[in-house]
């Protein structure tokens, strides 16, 4: 059972009172960040009627990508999803799970004050931040989100990684495994918009095999394979970390448990790797290792300004910064082994 982070949260009247500029900035290229966007529009549409402007911001960590701040929170209606807090009078709903989503004690104290509104939501003991939004909606508000529970059990397990084996985690025959590959790689504002009303519509396994997604997924498939060789070339053990230096080159692809099925033994994992929008350093610990986890992965990435969950984290850096991000990432591999 969890706890909800709400105090006098009710349902508000329902029925459209004229269109509404609504904006939902959420963790883009991610599939919890989309399902997130999916809940909270059932949530939203239940509360206050169909018919309004909704705008979904696809919002990220890394060097120049989209922040959820003043300049993007302009509707008469906004909402952060699962992504870090940003104090703003115009923010009308937040929901988090991350550990790390306030970045200081003001952010912390600011959240603390909009609570009481019924509309701020945050609750690091779940595994994904669709969950909770579900959860919210149904025991707040008392809407029906049963139609989304496919999408809410899909989200929370990619988000968590609860899957059976690593090579079940890397697999590609899944469709939904590959939905999540293709949202990782176009999960933009433009997919977002396109892709919540589908979820909203139809079964979710409908969507996965939809002829648009296997089409974006074929040449991602080649992509996926070529990374894992290079994590197979690049791979080095440091006692119990499995170290990964992919800087010499950008990365076409990446995968979140491939070193895990690479080397099962390992208890960790730290990737450094060059994107076009600068280097990012991945930590994170593996679930199949049958050893325990003795570090708050989430901790060590916030002391270089980074964030994520105790059990897998990550740090963008500016292109400019690599040299920067390998240190960084070989100083967090020796911490960890």
């Amino acid at each position: 059972m969890h706890t909800l982070s709400a105090h006098g949260a009710g349902r508000a009247e329902c029925g459209n009172k004229g269109a509404m500029h609504v904006v939902i900035a959420t963790h883009g290229h991610c599939f919890d960040g989309l399902a997130s966007a999916a809940l909270f529009t059932r949530l939203f549409e239940s509360l206050n009627g169909s018919g309004h402007r909704l705008v979904y911001r696809a919002c990220g960590y890394g060097t120049g990508q989209l922040r959820p701040d003043a300049a993007v929170l302009e509707g008469e209606e906004n909402a952060i999803l699962d992504y870090r807090f940003f104090a703003s009078p115009k923010l009308s709903w937040y929901f988090d799970h991350h550990q790390t989503a306030f970045g200081s004690d003001e952010d912390r104290q600011a959240f603390e004050e909009r609570r009481p509104l019924g509309r701020f939501f945050f609750d690091s003991s779940y595994s994904s931040c669709t969950k909770l939004i579900r959860d919210v909606a149904e025991s707040q508000f008392q809407v029906d989100t049963s139609k989304l529970n496919e999408l809410v059990d899909w989200a929370d397990r990619i988000d968590s990684a609860r899957f059976d084996s690593a090579d079940q985690a890397i697999s590609r025959t899944e469709p939904m495994l590959r939905l999540a590959t293709v949202i990782e790689h176009f999960g933009d504002d433009s997919f977002l918009t396109r892709m919540v009303p589908e979820l909203l519509t139809k079964p979710i396994m409908d969507v996965a095999s939809a002829h648009e997604i296997d089409e974006k997924y074929r040449p991602l498939g080649q992509k996926h394979e070529r990374f894992v060789q290079r994590v197979r070339d690049k791979g080095q053990r440091m006692g119990r970390v499995v170290f990964v230096d992919l800087t010499e080159g950008v990365l076409e692809s990446v995968g979140k448990f491939v070193t895990y099925a690479l080397y099962p033994e390992s208890t960790y994992s730290v990737i450094v790797g060059l994107l076009k929008s600068g280097a990012k350093i991945s930590v994170g610990y593996n679930p199949w290792c049958g050893q325990p986890r003795e570090h708050d992965i989430s901790q060590i990435c916030a002391r270089y300004g980074g964030g994520g969950h105790p059990v897998v984290g990550g740090i963008a850096f500016d292109r400019r910064e690599v040299e920067r991000a390998r240190e960084v990432a070989r100083h967090i591999a020796e911490e960890l082994a």
